[in-house]
């Protein structure tokens, strides 16, 4: 029975802080666009910027200088 005394002050602290964000999210306008972010993965806005990423990797790829990359062509075997 002692435990009461613990867990309905806990429930309360628990719904005052619920209510608390509620309001915080009202407060700064979480809730005004419930539609906008449903619908724009229906829309492919993004293409053009994956394909400007894919062009910026294989620029820098190209623009490696040979130097820097170093192939091995021995296979471990061959120190043996």
């Amino acid at each position: 029975m002692n435990i009461i005394y613990v867990l309905i002050p806990l429930a309360i602290l628990l719904v005052c802080l619920a209510i608390g964000v509620f309001f915080w999210a009202v407060r700064n306008n979480q809730f005004d666009d419930l539609e906008r972010h449903g619908q724009s993965i229906l829309f492919d806005d993004d293409l053009p910027a994956a394909r400007q990423s894919n062009k910026t990797a294989e620029q820098i790829t190209a623009d490696t200088p040979e130097s820097n990359v170093k192939v091995s062509t021995t296979h471990p075997s061959d120190h043996e």
